[in-house]
């Protein structure tokens, strides 16, 4: 075994193991214990693709009962660089490195260089339990919903103590922990980096979903005012409960529910009631560069909206086995996750989905113009594909700040959707474009992929068995 993993880190290393990545050839040298999380018996999904088996992963005993072992369950604490490692290289989020609530810009230095068509195991860190309204101590702030310290992320611990790389500004800054970029080698301006999700696999067993005010599908709008259609008796959270003019974060009187992952299941609870609901873990972000602006924190590269580039775009079939394909605009594409969910549903209403730190790894390949490596559509916008179906994507603002503001008008997203799709049917599958139109109308879905992202998206569902 000793011989294998030593070959495995020198074709890491060879192949451009990049600045911050030792970590991953020497995953998981020792044991982490994890107590359990407020009660939860969680069963944490697994993934595929090819696999390093560490000598000693991060287990968390499970409770005395039934099971295997004597055991009632067990739940993997994936700590940075432990567990299984299946990507050909490593990226972790440290805070030296990430950047917290802006994305990268098209002149970004990338923190690693991979050739296209390899594969990158990223851990991801969620935001939530960070977050200045939730004290910025997630040890304190989970140990108080009952998790141990031992089920608490080391990169959480050290980014919410040690982030010193950008001034945070709570109320302007985006809450997002971006890790990235990467380079691709042969990506340039005109190509589309194809990006295939082959894992996304929970860290901890359990996540957060917040409402915070004047933001999610029901913000209270200045005045203070309702959004049309609503009164301020509808508003959530709570108009009579927002204390945003203390100027203090931790007391603005926000909304934070902790979710637990049960037997594969998100659990949430209301007095005597239990409601338990399907996981879908994602990267809400994923993106290549695209703003041309100077600084880290430029409001054009705020990680908020989502563009042309990705970035926050929030589509809940982008899992594990799905393909995101993008335009690259910088040489090397310029990569990078965050916002990792845990499960979430269309339109993301609250503000945030089931938020909570993943387990990436993705193979990056560059598409070249002509290439029929990827859609037509893809080398101008955002498009995905499952095994299932192909996905066109509209945004109501695709340049985002870099057009002077940010729409809302989710009508403008609808119509974009409608072109990309109508374009995909002729142009790739050979569909007369009026068939195409009723085709949409009689069989495809369209649904709201999030109404909170400033920039607001809808999606459509085109079955390939239609395709037959």
């Amino acid at each position: 075994m000793a011989d294998v993993v030593g070959q495995e880190a020198a074709e890491v290393l060879t192949d451009g193991l990049g600045r911050r990545n030792f970590m991953g050839v020497v995953a998981a040298l020792g044991a982490l214990s994890a107590a359990s999380v407020a009660g939860a018996t969680p069963a944490i999904a697994g993934g595929h693709g090819a696999e390093r088996e560490p000598a000693a992963p991060g287990k968390a005993p499970g409770a005395p009962g039934h099971g295997p072992g004597g055991t009632k369950g067990q739940a993997d604490i994936l700590q940075p660089g432990r567990g299984r490692i299946r990507g050909d290289h490593y990226l972790s989020s440290t805070p030296d490195d990430v950047l917290w609530g802006y994305v990268p810009t098209v002149d970004a230095a990338p923190v690693m260089t991979i050739r296209s068509g390899r594969t990158v195991t990223i851990d991801a860190l969620s935001h939530e339990g960070i977050l200045e309204d939730q004290g910025r101590d997630p040890v304190e702030y989970f140990g108080a919903l009952g998790v141990g310290r031992s089920s608490v992320l080391d990169d959480a611990v050290d980014i919410a103590a040690g982030y010193r790389r950008t001034e945070r500004r709570f109320d302007v800054d985006g809450p997002h922990i971006v890790t990235g970029p990467i380079a691709v080698e042969g990506a340039e301006p005109g190509d589309v980096l194809k990006i295939e999700t082959l894992e996304a696999v929970p860290r901890v067993p359990y996540g957060v979903v917040s409402s915070r005010h004047g933001k999610g599908g029901l913000a209270v709008q200045p005045g203070p005012t309702p959004p049309a259609g609503t009164t301020l008796e509808e508003i959530m959270p709570p108009v009579a409960t927002d204390n945003r003019a203390s100027g203090i974060p931790s007391d603005y009187g926000n909304v934070s529910v902790f979710t637990r992952i049960e037997k594969g299941k998100g659990v949430m609870t209301s007095g005597d009631m239990t409601v338990r609901f399907p996981l879908r873990p994602f990267m809400g972000m994923m993106g290549v560069a695209f703003a041309d602006a100077d600084g880290l924190t430029a409001p054009e590269a705020n990680s908020v909206p989502p563009t042309l580039g990705g970035g926050n775009i929030d589509i809940r079939h982008l899992g594990a086995g799905s393909t995101f394909y993008l335009p690259v605009k910088a040489p090397g594409a310029l990569f990078y996750v965050g916002d990792p969910h845990m499960g979430m549903g269309d339109g993301e209403v609250a503000l945030t989905a089931m938020e909570g730190s993943l387990r990436g790894t993705f193979r990056l390949t560059v598409c070249k113009p002509g290439s029929g490596d990827a859609p037509s559509v893809a080398y101008s916008y955002p498009f995905g594909e499952t095994k299932d179906a192909w996905i066109p994507i509209g945004l109501s603002d695709p340049d985002g700040l870099a057009g002077g503001g940010v729409s809302g008008d989710l009508n403008v997203a609808m119509r974009r959707a409608i072109i990309n799709a109508l374009d995909f049917l002729q142009h790739d599958r050979g569909m007369d474009r009026a068939v195409a139109y009723a085709y949409l109308s009689a069989a495809a879905d369209f649904a709201v992929s999030q109404v909170v992202d400033r920039t607001v998206g809808v999606h459509g569902l085109i079955a390939k068995a239609h395709f037959g």
